[in-house]
């Protein structure tokens, strides 16, 4: 798989961005039960094999089906099993899943309210649907990130679906918030090149596509040490917590009680 900017990748993704997730799917897994447990989004896999469990049976969907092709080599014979579907609009029953979880994904659906629907819908009474997503003011400008959500607004979104709405930071140690103003510093140092804005006036699929091309580039051009790849720093430095800031790098919804439409 190509480095894009869209999916983290060892040894090409900075050390903290990686860090963020596996964290995202640390705090998942230990709120998991068992049941079935639905992984939306699922990249090659790595992540979801996190989540499996004791008397869990864990299937992970993927937009991308030469992904979830490679998911399903990777970690079928581990039990796992993978397909290639729409996040807003799920190939399963209504109430059928016990736990779902979208990890950096709604920050990529420009009508994120369906997707979020669909995760409601599929969820049992039960069970739990668990979002994680960047926290709007700490994040990067990434032009994947279509639609982005402060604590408030992740809050009322999924409010619309949930009844029981819990919004949690995921927080970084000192170590893992240095290398993020490091990185920021440098990005912000190359955003400055465009002093007319000329990325924000191109279309989308444009900039996206500049976007892929470049960061290879600049990610060799400043080399491992400004980029952050490399750097040792892991899941450890990062905890949940209901004390959030605008330097809070990504927050952890969790949606229980899903509402049912009527008729």
């Amino acid at each position: 798989m190509k480095l894009t900017g869209e999916r983290p990748m060892e040894g090409s993704t900075p050390d903290s961005l990686l860090a963020l997730h596996d964290a995202g799917y640390r705090e998942i897994a230990a709120r998991l039960g068992p049941g079935v447990v639905l992984d939306v989004g699922c990249g090659v896999g790595a992540q979801t094999a996190k989540l499996a469990g004791p008397d869990r049976f864990v299937i992970g969907v993927d937009y991308h089906a030469p992904t979830a092709i490679a998911a399903g080599a990777a970690y079928g014979p581990r039990g796992l099993r993978f397909a290639s579907m729409d996040g807003s609009k799920l190939g399963f029953a209504d109430a059928s899943v016990d736990y779902v979880s979208s990890s950096h994904i709604i920050e990529h659906f420009v009508q994120p309210e369906r997707h979020v629907s669909e995760l409601a819908r599929v969820t049992r009474d039960s069970g739990a649907a668990f979002i994680i997503t960047p926290n709007a003011p700490a994040d990067f400008e990434n032009p994947f990130h279509v639609y982005l959500f402060d604590p408030h607004q992740l809050r009322s979104l999924v409010g619309l679906f949930f009844d029981d709405v819990e919004i949690l930071g995921l927080e970084g140690d000192e170590v893992l918030h240095t290398d993020f103003a490091t990185r920021r510093a440098s990005g912000d140092r190359l955003l400055r090149l465009d002093r007319l804005g000329l990325r924000h006036k191109l279309p989308r699929r444009t900039y996206v596509w500049a976007y892929e091309r470049v960061l290879p580039l600049v990610y060799d051009r400043l080399g491992r040490e400004r980029t952050g790849i490399g750097s040792g720093i892991d899941e450890s430095h990062l905890h949940t917590t209901a004390t959030i800031t605008e330097s809070t790098p990504a927050l952890l919804a969790i949606g229980r009680s899903p509402r049912r439409r009527v008729g």
